[in-house]
């Protein structure tokens, strides 16, 4: 029985347990003894790995490529040693790599400039795609997988088998063979794995490549849809480090450029299909119309055959480098998914001879027939003789390639080729440099990896064709790629089409150029799709966010009064100058109406018509009074006084003139002081007449000599004196605060009332306030002596003028305070006029009534004549 709280399954591991614990322990007592002798010796563990192909030479060179890019699914037990990976799925991409680091090799060794007497050797290894298994052969690169049938009683630390490694294609196994390799700092020089995370030197300190690195091209690519005017997209990327790492710039990126992703999913090719139904469900279902695809060529693939399944077009493409210019995968678009697609790729380039070698290969004459028939097989759908199969072609080995159109000798890869090219004469260079090679080389030198590496970060040569090679601080090349517009041909095949440069050694705003080149759209469309959230606001609006969703998507509100936006897509409206307001459409400041009371405009004609006619009017009345001086009436009603009072009544009627039209320093001064200084003149003159009147009748009873004191003289002295008071006032509010120009914004938004300020609001009230205090003693003078025996009482008139004078300005000051800009104006003239004409027609038009129509009345007799008692 298990012991208690043990199922009977964990009963028998445990029991199984104990023989494997048993062997650790005696592994450990072997160390511990092995490790007291006087030279450590080394045994091998495992089962050791073999190269897919290889060659001995005085340096070897290690390689790491995918021929297979997938495997067999095996169930572990645990229970026995795990058997080694079955390969599938052959990978032709990476063998033309490989086959690029051979003729590399071949052209190296017979050279007579480069290495001259040193020959180069090989391990290329497969990792099927896998991560586990790419850390396995690159620990076999670096310790040696040399079958021992006897324990070894060599140093451990002796060199490493290889001097550097090529490869791999992928970032991921990359990542784990950097690590693993960084601290026995064996170069590694990558191809094709351009993750940016690969640059961190801390973390991957022997890595190099020859490829630039995601963090450009992930930035280029946001560049690019930005350039197009797509802010609404979608997002696809390889769920590993090189789609994951490439994807978070190129969001980062675009969220700068103001670009909004509606939708960001990620899948590997070996996920269920049911997860890339749902990738493809999202994408029907969405409404952006561009998607940026971060894929490797192999997960395009998939999923460019899950969407030909599902008949989803109409979608604009754009690509990252990995398959954007693959022929493998253009041939996979049957359904023409992808036409019109535009991406980055790295810039042409060409290897000459390469193509000529690839094409003289031959399985029989290779060091791994096995790998070589494999591939030989898949390239012409056949067996060979020794294959029991009999429904297919038998294969000779012989088989000429030159007329064969097929992936292999498809050679659209040319700048990947060239990659693997360079990185294979990187490591010369630096072996050349190192080995100080002339015209022969130096043997008794052992390099070492971590010198190699050294010198290898320090190269700088050009190829045969004339690229320049050299590696940055991060062990990055200049980061250079050409747009690829997907153009179709009328024979349905894809012409990768370059459409523009995009160089990040430029300055930031010339670093993607276009080139006159027409382009070609998803369904062959010449318009440039539109992928965005909302329409562009036009000029006049400004954008306001959609509540809860992305910056993208936004409404256009128009802008408010005083408000414009001149540009497309205004995130705000820009005020007005005070001096300005914006036109209807909201999208430009145009000046402001200035508004005051001009001649021209019918309140102001009016007011200056009347302000004549008043003028006329008291002209005319002067003229009568001067014509008929000596008649009673006028010598009776001191005509002295009177033509003083015409000719201030005179300056009331212009005085007005100077309220209308645009305000100026000079206007503004003149038009307060004026009418001010006049009124009181005016007024002075009507306290004049009635005075005498009062005191005519006082001086008629017994014993008084008032009048001695209220002569002419008298009487012209104190008109005088009243009206220099108001001068004093006057000067003194024109010297400490004078009226001025002012332009009113306030009143209205969309004008500009011109008017003048007070200045001192102290001296504009004691201006009226002396003028009304006249008025009042005036009033209060006549209104005494309005019963007067006389039959002539010119107090009565006097006393109605006063109180039609008092009438007008009491009413005024509520109207000038609430009416609005040049309406004020008008108010101020209006009640100049009114008073003026109150005066003239109440105490001159009687008069003139009786000189003119009723002469019998204008005799001294009548004027004496007593009137009944009241």
């Amino acid at each position: 029985m298990p012991p208690s709280g043990l199922s009977l399954s964990d009963s028998m591991t445990s029991t199984h347990r104990w023989p494997e614990q048993g062997w650790a322990l005696l592994q450990l007592l072997l160390v511990v003894t092995l490790s007291q002798a006087e030279e450590p010796v080394c045994r091998q563990r495992g089962d050791h790995e073999n190269p897919q192909l290889f060659k001995d030479g005085d340096i070897i060179l290690g390689a790491v490529f995918s021929f297979h890019s997938s495997w067999k699914d095996r169930q572990d037990t645990y229970m026995n040693k795990p058997l080694p990976l079955q390969c599938t799925s052959l990978n032709i991409r990476d063998f033309q790599f490989a086959q690029t680091m051979l003729y590399a090799i071949e052209e190296i060794n017979n050279s007579t400039d480069l290495l001259p007497g040193v020959s180069l050797g090989y391990k290329i290894y497969d990792t099927c795609g896998s991560i586990a298994r790419s850390v396995g052969v690159a620990l076999a690169l670096a310790n040696g997988n040399e079958k021992a049938s006897a324990p070894s009683v060599e140093p451990c630390t002796k060199p490493a088998q290889v001097q550097a490694i090529i490869g791999e294609t992928s970032s991921s196994p990359t990542m784990a063979i950097a690590t693993v390799i960084g601290p026995f700092h064996i170069p590694m020089i990558s191809h094709f794995a351009t993750c940016a995370c690969l640059s961190d030197k801390l973390k991957y300190p022997s890595f190099l490549r020859t490829i630039p690195s995601d963090y450009y091209q992930s930035r280029a690519l946001a560049h690019l849809v930005k350039h197009f005017g797509w802010t609404w997209v979608g997002a696809v990327r390889t769920n590993n480090d090189y789609g994951n790492n490439g994807m978070a710039t190129f969001i980062e990126t675009a969220q700068h450029l103001g670009i909004c992703l509606e939708y960001s999913v990620s899948f590997f090719r070996t996920d269920p299909i049911e997860k890339i139904q749902k990738i493809i469900d999202i994408i029907k279902a969405s409404t952006s119309k561009v998607i940026v695809a971060f894929l490797s060529h192999m997960d395009m693939d998939v999923l460019i055959h899950e969407l030909s399944q599902h008949n989803v077009t109409g979608y604009q493409w754009v690509g990252s480098e990995s398959w954007i210019f693959d022929s493998q995968t253009a041939a996979m678009d049957s359904q023409h998914i992808l036409d019109g697609a535009i991406g980055l790729s790295i810039p042409k380039a060409f290897v000459s001879g390469l193509k000529a070698f690839m094409l003289d290969v031959r399985p029989l004459n290779s060091s791994n027939s096995e790998l070589f028939t494999e591939f030989w097989e898949a390239l012409f759908n056949c067996k060979f003789k020794q294959s029991s199969a009999e429904t297919q072609t038998d294969c000779t080995g012989h088989e000429d390639l030159t007329g064969v159109h097929n992936s292999f000798t498809d050679m659209s890869l040319m700048p990947i080729f060239n990659n693997v090219y360079k990185g294979v004469y990187a490591v010369a260079h630096a072996l050349h440099n190192i080995l100080s090679c002339n015209k022969t080389c130096d043997n008794k030198v052992q390099p070492d990896p971590l010198t190699i590496l050294q010198h290898i970060r320090n190269i700088n040569f050009r190829t045969k064709e004339g690229d320049e090679v050299y590696f940055n601080e991060n062990g990055d090349p200049a980061a250079k790629y050409e747009i690829i517009n997907w153009q179709p041909r009328e024979d349905g095949t894809v012409d990768f089409v370059t459409v523009g440069l995009h160089d990040t050694s430029l300055p930031a705003g010339r670093q993607l150029k276009l080139q006159n080149v027409s382009l070609i759209w998803t369904q062959n469309s010449m318009q440039v799709p539109v992928s965005v959230c909302s329409e562009k606001c036009p000029p006049g609006t400004h954008k306001v966010l959609q509540k809860g969703k992305p910056i993208c998507c936004y409404d256009c509100v128009r802008c408010a009064e005083g408000e414009i936006s001149n540009i497309t897509d205004s995130v705000t409206c820009v005020k007005c100058l005070p001096e300005f307001w914006s036109n209807e459409r909201r999208d430009d400041c145009i000046k402001k109406e200035a508004v005051f009371l001009s001649y021209e405009e019918i309140m102001g004609a009016l007011l200056t018509a009347a302000s004549l006619l008043g003028t006329c009017m008291t002209a005319i009345v002067a003229s009568i009074f001067f014509k008929y001086r000596n008649s009673p009436i006028v010598r009776a009603n001191n005509s002295e006084l009177s033509f003083l009072l015409l000719f201030s009544l005179t300056l009331c009627f212009l005085c007005s003139l100077t309220f209308i039209g645009r305000p100026t320093e000079w206007s503004c001064m003149l038009r307060h002081t004026a009418f001010g200084i006049t009124f009181v003149l005016c007024i002075s003159c009507v306290l004049g007449k009635t005075m005498v009147v009062l005191m005519a009748f006082r001086a008629t009873l017994p014993g008084s000599n008032v009048m001695k004191w209220f002569g002419p003289a008298q009487q012209r002295l104190s008109v005088l004196a009243i009206t220099l008071v108001q001068v004093i006032i006057c000067i003194l509010w024109l010297s400490i605060s004078p009226p001025f120009p002012f332009k009113n914004f306030n009143e209205f938004k969309d004008k500009i009332i011109l008017e003048c300020a007070l200045g001192s609001a102290i001296g504009f009230w004691a201006v009226l306030g002396y003028i009304g205090l006249l008025a009042i003693l005036c009033f209060i003078f006549a209104f005494l002596a309005r019963k007067l025996p006389d039959n002539f009482n010119e107090a009565k008139f006097i006393t109605f003028s006063m109180l039609i004078f008092c009438a007008v300005w009491i009413t005024f000051i509520p109207a000038y305070v609430s009416s609005p800009g040049k309406f004020s104006v008008a108010v101020e003239i209006f009640a100049i006029l009114a008073s003026s004409f109150g005066l003239l027609f109440c105490i001159f038009i009687p008069k003139c009534y009786i000189i003119l129509l009723k002469p019998e009345k204008n005799t001294k007799k009548h004027m004496m004549g007593k009137g009944s008692p009241q």
